[in-house]
């Protein structure tokens, strides 16, 4: 498991959108698995699954993404499961940090943007 998590300052719907497009063009084999969206008042909160293939582990691993937003204060969190063959314990980490490094780049590029 990996996990990535920023505080982003902007518009909740493009953020969400850029991070969408970001993960689904990194990849032919990434998929949209499935969503949620909650709002209460003036905070929103976005919930996002995607799954790929890692060619290095030999498996899908999956992302679950949440976007929380107040107005332009947003905070993402990401974390990433699967990819490990081993029984006991996780040997093989890499499908899951690339996944994660795939979200964490267009964070970091909407943060300098």
């Amino acid at each position: 498991m990996a996990k990535y998590e920023t505080m982003l300052t902007g518009s909740f719907d493009v953020v969400l959108n850029a991070l969408h497009d970001g993960i689904m063009n990194a990849s032919s084999t990434a998929s949209y698995e499935d969503g949620s969206d909650y709002r209460m008042g003036s905070v929103r909160c976005a919930v996002r699954v995607y799954e790929r293939y890692s060619a290095m582990g030999g498996n899908r691993v999956s992302m679950a993404v949440t976007l929380v937003g107040n107005g332009q204060n947003l905070f993402l969190s990401a974390i990433t499961s699967g990819g490990s063959q081993a029984m006991l314990f996780k040997i093989n980490t890499w499908g899951e940090e690339s996944f994660l490094s795939t979200l964490a780049d267009v964070a970091e590029g909407l943060k300098r943007s």
